[in-house]
């Protein structure tokens, strides 16, 4: 016999049970595993009441909640690389606000469900999917070269950040520069590469190439490698993937 999964079902076939077969309420006791004051009410053509929803409990986080919402609230015009993560928060609820009694897990639990609240208030719309990928140890990595804006010497100052992230650890290494030049691009990979130890069997994913393109050409945009950057990724033996499909030229000399 299947068991009512909830408690509006187990009241119908209490009351289907009595009427076709005149059934004790001790027997619907025994058969359904209730009290005789459910079987009663069930009988009295009574429904379940709704649950009543508790007040939530009271947590240490609670004299924070507003300070968080006011990270969030300026995150929505943010740059998306200047967006605070949980542990930013975290760090500034520590650093600022003295939250010692706090933990890393209870801002993360609170940030994880109302950052997407204050979206939907804000009427951004629901965030984005994002399918869960595999990745084998050592064999890819992603690249992101974009702006940041920092405060330097009191100015306000825009640079370029190098972001080289391997898929599967989630390893990162950064660097920032002045420029967004080739040079600035492949001096990047070059310190991403020996701080870590090792370049990427598989490929190499890359968010923006332009540093790495000498022009674009067609009416399918073929982006053309530049020869300098087509000798280094060589050098290093690294399959670049990018946005747009990509003509890699020869090259003529190894680089160092």
């Amino acid at each position: 016999m299947r068991m009512p999964k909830s408690k509006v079902e187990l009241y119908a076939a209490i009351r289907r049970d009595h009427r076709q077969g005149n059934v004790s309420m001790r027997a619907l006791e025994h058969k359904y595993g209730v009290t005789w004051r459910t079987v009663r009410r069930a009988l009295d053509a009574q429904w379940p009441e709704p649950r009543k929803k508790h007040r939530p409990r009271t947590t240490r986080l609670d004299p924070y909640k507003r300070i968080i919402d006011g990270f969030l609230q300026a995150d929505l015009d943010a740059p998306p690389k200047q967006k605070h993560t949980a542990k930013r928060i975290f760090d500034r609820l520590v650093e600022e606000h003295g939250a010692y009694e706090i933990s890393y897990q209870m801002v993360r639990a609170y940030v994880a469900g109302r950052r997407k609240q204050i979206l939907l208030l804000a009427g951004r719309g629901p965030e984005s999917v994002f399918i869960p990928q595999s990745h084998i140890p050592g064999a890819e990595a992603e690249v992101d070269f974009g702006d940041v804006h920092i405060v330097l010497a009191g100015v306000p100052t825009r640079c370029y950040l190098f972001s080289f992230r391997l898929s599967y650890s989630g390893k990162a290494v950064h660097r920032v520069f002045a420029s967004c030049g080739q040079e600035a691009f492949i001096e990047g990979h070059v310190h991403a590469l020996k701080t870590l130890g090792g370049v990427p069997r598989g490929r190499v994913r890359y968010d923006n190439l332009k540093a790495a393109v000498s022009r674009v050409t067609g009416l399918g945009r073929m982006r053309v490698e530049a020869e300098r950057w087509t000798q280094f990724r060589s050098h290093c033996v690294h399959v670049p993937v990018g946005s747009r499909p990509i003509l890699a030229t020869k090259a003529t000399s190894k680089a160092a």
